[in-house]
Order: C-alpha cells, then sequence, then structure tokens
C-alpha cells in the first residue's frame, strides 16, 4: 500500500445521487433541483436553497427524511472498496454532516470532510458553516503540505480546483458543458474506467 498517495474525490453526482436534486423530486420543488454544476458561486446557491426552504416551511428532518432513501449511485461501494485496498481515500464534499452521514454508513464509512448546518430547535435550517474557504483546494494543498501526493476526481464546478492542484485530476459523470470548457481533463463515466485511471496516477 502506497502510504504517499490520498485520492480525493467529490461525493454527490460522483458517489451517491445529488440530495437537494431527490428532495426537488420528492417535494415537487422545481427551484431546488439547481446545484453546484448549474450555480458555481456556493454562497448564492445555499442562501437560495435556505429562502426556498423556509419560504416553504421545510427544513432539516424533511430533508433527512429523503436522504434515508437515497442510495449509492451502482457500482460506488465496490468502487471505493476495491479503492481503500490500493491508497487512502478522502471524501471531500460541499454538503453537511448533518446529510452525510447516513450515506457514507450505505458506503462502509469512507472518511468524509464537509461542512456544517446551523439548525435552529424547531429543526429550521438557518445558515450553514463551511469548514474553510474553497475547502476542497485548501485541503489538497494541506494534505501536499504533510508529504501527500493528490489524485482527485469531481463532477462540478466546485470540484475543478483540487482536480487541477492535483498531481492525476479525474471528470466523473460530469455535465457535457464542464467537460468542453475542460477538455484536458479526461473524462469518465464508468466506474472501472476512474478505477484504472486512479490507478495508472499511483
Amino acid at each position: 500500500m502506497s502510504n504517499l498517495n490520498v485520492v480525493c474525490l467529490d461525493m454527490e453526482g460522483v458517489l451517491v445521487p445529488e440530495i437537494w436534486i431527490a428532495f426537488a423530486e420528492e417535494t415537487g420543488i422545481e427551484a431546488l433541483k439547481r446545484t453546484t454544476r448549474d450555480e458555481p458561486d456556493y454562497d448564492k446557491l445555499m442562501k437560495y436553497r435556505i429562502d426556498i426552504l423556509n419560504e416553504h416551511g421545510l427544513g432539516l428532518k424533511e430533508i433527512q427524511e429523503t436522504i434515508s432513501k437515497i442510495d449509492p449511485i451502482p457500482g460506488a461501494k465496490e468502487f471505493l472498496d476495491e479503492l481503500r485496498k490500493e491508497t487512502e481515500v478522502i471524501i471531500l464534499s460541499d454538503t453537511f454532516t448533518q446529510f452525510g452521514k447516513p450515506l457514507m454508513e450505505k458506503l462502509g464509512w469512507p472518511t468524509l470532510f464537509c461542512n456544517t448546518l446551523e439548525v435552529a430547535e424547531d429543526g429550521t435550517i438557518t445558515d450553514y458553516k463551511m469548514r474553510c474557504k474553497h475547502s476542497k483546494l485548501t485541503t489538497v494543498k494541506a494534505l501536499q503540505s504533510c508529504g501527500f501526493e493528490t489524485i482527485a476526481s469531481g463532477d462540478s464546478h466546485n470540484d475543478l480546483e483540487m482536480i487541477q492542484a492535483s498531481k492525476a485530476g479525474f471528470l466523473f459523470k460530469s455535465t457535457e458543458a464542464i467537460k468542453a470548457e475542460y477538455p484536458d481533463i479526461p473524462a469518465f463515466e464508468e466506474y472501472d474506467e476512474l478505477l484504472e485511471a486512479i490507478k495508472a496516477a499511483l
């Protein structure tokens, strides 16, 4: 096992379906389908989501009920299990601890670094706390400063910084628009292709 590599993976869209899209479908609120694929400014996106939730009287409990029904993308757990035999893996996500935990259980408890929601006693989501600015890039840089080499993969705008800052980086299940904008980043749709590419980079 190579101790000097860490693979950094995005969570939503890469290992599990997009939580907000699942919740939008469950509630019928089309406006909640907006994700980091559509809106690169995360702060703007989260404030927009919190406003919509409050407008509809929806809170953490309702979102967690939807999350309990979400399963990982088929093949994601097997991919992770295989990858973790080869190297260390950290999931870097802009999701929240309150959302991520049940999904990590279904994926066999990989390490997840993410953000936290501020929730009122009645379950209303009032705000969110980012672990740090540009959390994915900052984490990759911190790992590199400890002597690790990073390999990164994700699907959205907010993954590009960590992909470009790593010794190898891949788009996975991304949009046609992002793939066209970054033709120099190898893009994959299947887990076995991504696994092969990561193994080659190790």
